[in-house]
């Protein structure tokens, strides 16, 4: 049945009126989670509050779930699911400066745009630097773009990667995440009981 768009079941004219409805609906989730805070963001890093790690985990166990479902039930066309290649070079380099703005500045790209959504300064701030960035990236692609395009994995998944079933990877991955979550109550219950 889906892809929706692709599949011609919903015209492609809607295709930017539900991108613009989803991002507003990720804004409020977002909000709602308390994302607005580079306290609570960093907390993570800090160790004293794990809202990020639970927030996203349980988001990404609930895709992957439900993806699978959908393709088991017919719902979903797996193979006209977009999966963007893998590029190991951008992928170590871009984690190096996401993590280093994000432990410095409390925020990442689509916090800091829920952040000055309500106004937050330090937020403001933070998004006029990352637009600053993306500007001076644009400008300095054409003689980036050959080291970042290097260690071209194409469209591989870990599942594949690891040669067992993509169902038996998202049970193993929900099991871990399980795992994570209880881990990560014993370290907060630890820094607070440290803290007082």
């Amino acid at each position: 049945m889906g892809p929706l768009i692709p599949m011609e079941i919903i015209p492609a004219q809607w295709n930017n009126v539900i991108a613009v409805l989803l991002g507003m609906a990720f804004g409020i989730v977002m909000e709602g989670s308390g994302f607005s805070s580079s306290r609570k963001i960093v907390g993570l890093f800090y160790g004293y509050d794990f809202t990020v790690l639970r927030v996203f985990f349980t988001a990404t166990v609930t895709a992957a779930i439900g993806l699978l479902y959908f393709d088991y039930l017919g719902w979903i066309n797996m193979s006209m699911v977009y999966i963007h290649p893998t590029f190991v070079t951008s992928a170590i380099i871009g984690g190096v400066f996401m993590g280093l703005g994000f432990i410095t500045g409390g925020y990442c790209p689509g916090t800091s745009i829920v952040a000055v959504g309500i106004g937050k300064i330090d937020a403001i701030v933070f998004t006029l630097g990352l637009m600053i960035g993306i500007f001076i990236f644009s400008e300095a692609f054409p003689a980036l773009e050959g080291m970042l395009n290097s260690g071209d994995l194409g469209t591989v998944t870990i599942s594949e990667t690891l040669g067992i079933s993509p169902y038996l990877f998202v049970f193993l991955f929900t099991i871990m995440a399980v795992f994570v979550f209880f881990i990560a109550t014993l370290i907060r219950r630890r820094v607070k009981e440290v803290n007082y």
